[in-house]
């Protein structure tokens, strides 16, 4: 064979596979597309506005929000309690880097915990339960799991952890080996890797207008995840388990054992007040600042200087509570610039609500055991509705 012909055969096999990619990562992009076409179909969320959420059930306008959602203590129909047990929380990682912005759900959350996550780069957990059972509701973008995250779930009974992988570099970072010594992969750990398409769909085009990078495209909605947590047999009940002489122990309920916070119907005391604080010096883009609305009692986020904004329905993040918890802060520790944060234990915290400001004290006795905000010794009662907890350093400013 020549030299000649050897030439032209690498040309066209170089050819052939620079089609080949192309037409994949084409497909690809409009798989995307298409999936998220099917799952974001606009729906009425009952007070005029339109959001990326999928309606589910059927709710008699008349009938009464007396059901207490165990997470924030906001009130909920019989309807949407006959759904939400038979499911457990999920506890989402959402990223928040400004390209990724705005996250897709948040304001249909029970509960947020917020935390850097490496190099001042802040991330969120966030809890769904009871505020989307009657839509199913998207979420994005997804991202890795941390250590510290694991821990703050882990009171709550094994949630549905939902992530895109995690921090893996051996040492005390190593979240993805926690969660295989925990026994979380066999039980209640939902990793995209081991989940895939269509569950997890990578959408280039979630936000209009603008291009973003692949690491900030990962959405799914919660009622895929239910999906496949119900295949696997992860219902409201943990698993069963077989005893000695192979008998078989049945699963129990998550929420027995589990306490909860105590809340209660609040109600303005305090004028518009500004809350404000940094993560990280100089990482501008993450400092955070809550108004205080005294019209709804709630705290109206802006993040980076910017309202904080739900792409699913355009709705400013309000929240009931705003909790500021004084952690010790280590790190970075490794070249990814990991951080830790010590959230069992305990510390001093700052609780808003009501336009007021309770000097308070954080306490975890272990990783298992619930997460609990007291006031001189008695438990601090919080507002029904969104409770956002801030995790930051013991040195950390908060401003009010």
């Amino acid at each position: 064979m020549t030299k000649k012909t050897l030439l032209l055969l690498l040309i066209l096999y170089v050819a052939s596979a620079l089609v080949s990619y192309g037409g994949v990562s084409l497909w690809s992009k409009r798989a995307s597309q298409v999936a998220m076409e099917q799952v974001t179909q606009t729906g009425s969320e009952g007070e005029g506005e339109t959001s990326a959420l999928t309606s589910l059930l059927t709710i008699n306008p008349g009938e009464p929000k007396d059901q207490v959602c165990p997470l924030n203590g906001k009130m909920y129909t019989a309807t949407e309690k006959a759904a939400w047990e038979k499911k457990r929380p999920l506890a989402v990682m959402i990223e928040n880097t400004p390209d990724a912005r705005p996250q897709s759900g948040l304001s249909s959350a029970d509960l947020v915990f917020e935390a850097v996550a490496e190099g001042g780069v802040t991330r969120f957990m966030a809890f769904f339960y009871c505020g989307v059972q009657a839509y199913d509701t998207t979420l994005a973008p997804i991202r890795s799991a941390r250590t510290y995250y694991v821990n703050l779930a882990s009171g709550f009974n094994r949630p549905l952890y939902v992530h895109v992988g995690g921090a893996n570099i051996d040492g005390p970072t190593n979240a993805l080996g926690q969660l295989r010594e925990y026994g979380w992969t066999q039980q209640n750990d939902m990793d995209q890797f081991s989940i895939g398409y269509p569950t997890f769909v990578r959408d280039y085009n979630r936000i209009a207008g603008k291009e973003i990078a692949t690491e900030h495209t990962m959405v799914t909605t919660t009622e895929k995840l239910w999906a496949v947590a119900t295949k696997r047999g992860w219902t409201n009940l943990s698993p069963s388990l077989k005893g000695k002489g192979g008998k078989v122990i049945p699963g129990t309920d998550w929420k027995e054992g589990y306490t909860g916070w105590t809340f209660e119907d609040g109600s303005a005391k305090g004028q518009a007040q500004t809350i404000s604080y940094d993560f990280w010096s100089g990482y501008s883009d993450y400092a955070v600042e809550w108004t205080y609305d005294p019209n709804t009692n709630t705290y109206l986020r802006k993040h980076g200087g910017e309202v904080h904004t739900d792409l699913n329905n355009d709705k400013q993040i309000a929240a009931n509570n705003v909790i500021v918890m004084l952690t010790t802060e280590k790190g970075p520790l490794n070249e990814k610039k990991h951080m830790m944060y010590e959230v069992i234990g305990t510390g001093d915290a700052l609780i808003f609500k009501n336009g007021e400001v309770i000097k308070a004290t954080w306490s975890k006795k272990d990783r298992e055991s619930e997460l609990q905000f007291t006031e001189k010794g008695k438990p601090v009662v919080l507002d029904r509705g969104l409770t956002w907890v801030s995790v930051v350093g013991k040195t950390t400013e908060v401003k009010y």
